[in-house]
């Protein structure tokens, strides 16, 4: 595929474009409307919980033809698209494996991309925060029916949202990105925010619709499960995470980043495409907190892919449940369910801001899992990676065995 050219140095108007293209990023919501779905789920006190193991990646390569494929519809999206870089993957138990580096990691030093880079991977995230408290779930520590008033003072109508509203998006809560907020970051970019400061904007704000009334896709909401995380633990949400799904999967190359100089290099620039050119964008993980702050390899996105998508952390009923989903205009998937969104059968979560977009995906019923992450966000056409995961799913529908 044909890599970008190397730009000179954007103009004014660009680099201004790219401040308030950062000050809209971090807010990544989307909205949607329609009748509530699930209302309430009792947990279990049944402390037995599924055996941690991290997938194995099917043996050997795809046939040729299907990799050559796969290569076609990726270089497809990336040139329509003006994609400057790329890793994908896709593994298809009993034929095999296919992964791809393509394009620049970064435009101005002509940074080839590799297959073992660390991206930022945004609102996958949310799936990960999700399955923990599922996971706690499962275990008796909490019920989906608690409302978060029991964890987090001061939430409207916080006595009767229940940790299931947040998980599937229709808590009506008020989200943190507000005007002084937003104020705020532009007037130090590099600050590094907790979770608890990315929670107490949401405190006693104005409700949005009653809860289970409405969907609404927001940070805040699984950011306020974040909390609930730490409330029930005992311990910092990184270290939960770590301790419950990161380190018992092998998830050595994820890692949850509020630093950015703790991003292993090299690693790749994300890009907003202005009038044809790639404009560099600042990153500051730290502004997403539990609904957007984790860094990973191809590699564990396709352990990721595989374990989410098949529930395997969870009892079969609980991932039933996680599955019951309903329609929401963005991000981009047929229905929103619980932490994880279905599109065509496909199991996973997208992610986008900052100049990245990233799509984690497992088809349950042949057991192939597509990953794709790239160092552009904000195009007009739509989520890039989705647009490649989709690409990459049809080539597979159209003859490739999965």
């Amino acid at each position: 595929m044909r890599s970008p050219q190397t730009p000179s140095r954007a103009p004014r108007s660009a680099r201004l474009l790219a401040m308030a293209a950062m000050a809209a990023a971090i807010s990544l919501l989307a909205s949607g409307c329609t009748s509530a779905g699930v209302d309430g789920a009792g947990s279990t006190t049944d402390p037995a919980a599924p055996e941690v193991t991290r997938p194995a990646a099917p043996d050997g390569e795809l046939p040729a033809e299907l990799q050559d494929g796969l290569e076609a519809a990726l270089d497809a999206v990336m040139a329509e698209l003006e994609v400057p870089g790329a890793a994908a993957g896709v593994w298809i138990p009993g034929q095999g494996s296919w992964t791809t580096a393509a394009g620049l990691a970064n435009v101005e030093d002509s940074t080839p991309v590799t297959t073992d880079m660390s991206w930022p991977i945004r609102s996958i995230t949310k799936s990960y925060t999700v399955t923990l408290i599922l996971q706690l779930a499962d275990e008796g520590k909490l019920s989906l029916d608690d409302t978060i008033d029991q964890y987090v003072e001061g939430i409207t109508n916080g006595d009767r949202i229940t940790l299931l509203q947040l998980a599937n998006m229709s808590s009506g809560n008020a989200d943190y990105v507000t005007e002084a907020f937003q104020d705020e970051f532009l007037s130090d970019p590099t600050k590094i925010y907790t979770l608890e400061e990315l929670n107490a904007p949401v405190v006693d704000q104005p409700a949005r619709f009653e809860p289970g009334a409405e969907y609404l896709y927001t940070n805040a909401n699984t950011n306020l499960l974040g909390a609930v995380v730490e409330k029930v633990t005992g311990e910092p949400y990184a270290d939960a995470l770590d301790a419950r799904i990161l380190t018992p999967l092998g998830q050595t190359g994820t890692t949850y980043l509020t630093d950015v100089d703790d991003w292993a290099q090299p690693h790749p620039t994300g890009y907003v495409i202005d009038d044809g050119k790639p404009v560099a964008q600042s990153e500051n993980p730290s502004i997403l907190g539990a609904a957007g702050s984790l860094f990973s390899t191809l590699e564990d996105g396709r352990a990721w892919a595989e374990t989410l998508g098949s529930g395997s952390l969870l009892k079969p009923e609980t991932q039933e449940l996680r599955q019951v989903g309903h329609e929401i205009p963005k991000p981009p998937y047929d229905l929103y369910a619980v932490g994880m969104g279905e599109t065509n059968g496909w199991l996973g979560h997208n992610g986008e801001g900052l100049g990245f977009t990233a799509a984690t995906f497992h088809d349950p019923a042949t057991g192939a899992s597509i990953v794709v992450y790239m160092n552009e966000s904000d195009s007009p056409a739509g989520h890039p990676a989705d647009i490649a995961f989709r690409a990459l799913a049809e080539v597979l529908a159209n003859g490739a065995g999965a």
